[in-house]
């Protein structure tokens, strides 16, 4: 077990130079918790016993990235640390809620990660930031569309889908991903190069 959560935590850690490498300048959000209460600072993006600190209700905040699986990369202190996205808000919130809410739980590591570990660790070693581009989704069926992911490996959750002639911003590459950004929405995910041609 102590085993695997390391090489969980690597892998995490890894993930996270190849997102802040990607982010443009910080821009500053306030902490809003549903219930009033602090929010935990972490030093990966994941649930687990790796708070490192606490922020008080309506505290700014200087925010690197929002990433796609509902985590922030912050600065905190000087370094680099993460915070549920969902808890910042845009402007100082004037007071805390007057009814308190249940607080959210972080859903588990899924149990079997050992394959999706090594497939995304050897992804994010050959990561490189790239000048913005664009690329068209190119699905193996016309009818079909191609996943966008929140890591780069197939074992990592959809986080959306992309239709044929779909047009994406590319960010960063791997060797067999792109990281990219949807113009429209603004969500940023990987996809496999395969199934993008570029513009």
């Amino acid at each position: 077990m102590t085993k695997r959560f390391l090489s969980l935590l690597a892998a995490v850690m890894i993930a996270a130079t190849l997102f802040v490498s990607c982010a443009s300048a910080d821009w500053t959000m306030y902490v809003y918790t549903d219930n009033g209460r602090t929010l935990n600072v972490r030093t990966d993006p994941m649930g687990g016993k790796n708070i490192i600190g606490r922020l008080e209700f309506g505290s700014p905040v200087s925010v690197r990235m929002t990433m796609a699986n509902g985590w922030a990369c912050i600065d905190y202190g000087g370094d680099v640390a993460y915070v549920q996205s969902r808890f910042l808000v845009s402007s100082k919130p004037s007071r805390k809620p007057v009814t308190p809410s249940t607080p959210s739980t972080v859903p588990a590591a899924p149990a079997n990660t050992t394959s999706a570990l090594n497939s995304m660790n050897a992804e994010f070693r050959t990561a490189v930031k790239v000048a913005p581009f664009t690329v068209i989704a190119r699905p193996s069926r016309a009818s079909g569309w191609v996943n966008l992911r929140w890591a780069p490996t197939t074992e990592a959750e959809r986080i959306a889908t992309c239709p044929q002639g779909k047009e994406l911003t590319v960010l960063a590459q791997t060797n067999s991903w792109y990281q990219v950004q949807d113009p429209v929405t603004g969500m940023i995910g990987f996809i496999m190069q395969k199934f993008v041609s570029r513009y």
